[in-house]
């Protein structure tokens, strides 16, 4: 596998700044901010929990606990590579981190994340805030099958 330069990763990111451009990757930023209003099951089927939006203005204070992130960015994983994302070092240094699953080949649309303040002080975000960097790891060959899963094309009809 292979890491695949930041620059050239704007062919699949939509991007709103050259800011995010990263040597190994891009930054996704904040879009919105939602917190947990009800309890999520994974039984037999998925039921995922309520959730209510929060950054309503440019700004919000988050106090210690768990938080759902969805990124302004379109992300369209190529057939050849995988996605994963990490926190920014200056998240982590507020103390604060961001969770993320594997983004498979294939995958499109505005992910999404789990955002968890440490800090008992708390931190401050505004939308667009830089929280998390992309990269993606070319696969020794093709996949051969696309993700088709539950979250393809997620959040695409949102603006």
């Amino acid at each position: 596998m292979a890491v695949v330069p930041g620059d050239e990763l704007v062919n699949y990111i939509s991007l709103t700044s050259s800011a995010q451009v990263q040597p190994a990757g891009v930054d996704l930023t904040v879009d919105e901010i939602m917190t947990f209003e009800s309890e999520g099951e994974i039984m037999e089927g998925i039921k995922l929990p309520k959730v209510r939006e929060i950054l309503i203005g440019e700004e919000v204070k988050l106090r210690p606990g768990a938080y759902k992130v969805r990124f302004r960015e379109i992300v369209k994983v190529p057939p050849d590579c995988i996605g994963l994302a990490f926190p920014r070092s200056s998240l982590l240094r507020m103390g604060a981190t961001i969770n993320f699953a594997v983004w498979d080949p294939g995958y499109e649309g505005k992910g999404e994340a789990l955002l968890v303040v440490f800090n008992p002080y708390g931190i401050k975000l505004k939308k667009g805030s830089r929280v998390a960097q992309m990269v993606f790891l070319k696969l020794y060959r093709k996949a051969t099958k696309l993700y088709n899963g539950r979250y393809q094309r997620e959040n695409l009809d949102k603006p």
